[in-house]
């Protein structure tokens, strides 16, 4: 199971292995195990073709499991040795459950009308993952869960606009209806990846609300917690890469695949890791 759940994390190639590949070995397992989970649960929605219906089945069965890993009796091992995580970090449940909810309105909503819509979605599937991973980390004041919060906003924020195309391809298209009416720009043009002034300055609008967050959660970090946060820091700091170079490219993210390298990952997790083990 240790191999699964790690095998998960590695094959997704996301930023969380990079960053929290330098946790020590029990907490480093644990986040494999969280990210696992979560990767799990997304999958369920993203992947496969089959229709909605199938595939609300399977979230409510697996939701089903998980409530029943909590006294250790899933039929998934997964969810089983989570549950022992949860019970080791007494991590709160209710950010699991707010997960799910949130995979499950890719299954309900493919548009949202107001950016207050929006930060709710972002919430459930990307700040109850902040919420999970600082109980891990370790912390001693209370701010670090706003930080957590805010750090997830501006994450989804940020993969939001480097996905715009690929979500509009699936019938998905998460950026406000009331920002694209306010910038003159339609779902049409947007779903025909239409590149004009319209679309750089919604891009650019939508790209200062994620720098907010990213200050937001910069403010309320207490210097106390910032040793126990690295893997958090270096997971800010490569999104605001990644936000960087989007920006540099004019948000054209219909011509252009904006990533973050492997190298720059490493490096970036490495610079965090030494700057927080050295100076804090």
């Amino acid at each position: 199971m240790d191999d699964l759940a790690k095998e998960i994390s590695k094959k997704s190639k996301s930023s969380f292995y990079y960053t929290f590949s330098l946790l020590p070995a029990n907490k480093r397992d644990a986040m494999n195990t969280v990210y696992a989970f979560c990767r799990q649960t997304d999958d369920i929605v993203d992947e496969g073709v089959e229709d909605d219906n199938i595939k609300y089945e399977k979230l409510r069965k697996w939701t089903q499991e998980f409530e029943k890993s909590l006294s250790g009796n899933s039929e998934y091992l997964l969810l089983n040795k989570l549950s022992k995580i949860i019970n080791r970090f007494n991590i709160p449940v209710e950010p699991f459950f707010e997960l799910i909810k949130g995979v499950e309105m890719d299954l309900q909503k493919k548009r949202f009308s107001t950016i207050d819509d929006l930060l709710d979605y972002c919430y459930k599937v990307a700040s109850t993952v902040g919420l999970m991973c600082i109980e891990i980390f370790g912390y001693k004041n209370n701010s670090t869960k706003s930080y957590a919060i805010n750090l997830g906003l501006a994450l989804q924020l940020t993969n939001i606009l480097r996905d715009v195309k690929k979500d509009a391809q699936k019938g998905r298209i998460y950026l406000p209806s009331n920002d694209l009416n306010n910038f003159s720009y339609t779902e049409e043009e947007l779903i025909n990846c239409v590149y004009n002034n319209n679309f750089f300055n919604l891009m650019s609008y939508e790209s200062n609300t994620a720098k907010g967050y990213f200050q937001k959660a910069d403010e309320v970090l207490d210097l106390e917690d910032k040793k126990s946060m690295f893997a958090a820091q270096a997971m800010q700091h490569i999104y605001t890469r990644l936000l960087h170079k989007i920006e540099q490219k004019k948000f054209d993210v219909f011509s252009n695949h904006i990533h973050v390298s492997t190298f720059e990952k490493v490096y970036i997790a490495l610079g965090v890791w030494a700057k927080y083990r050295l100076v804090y």
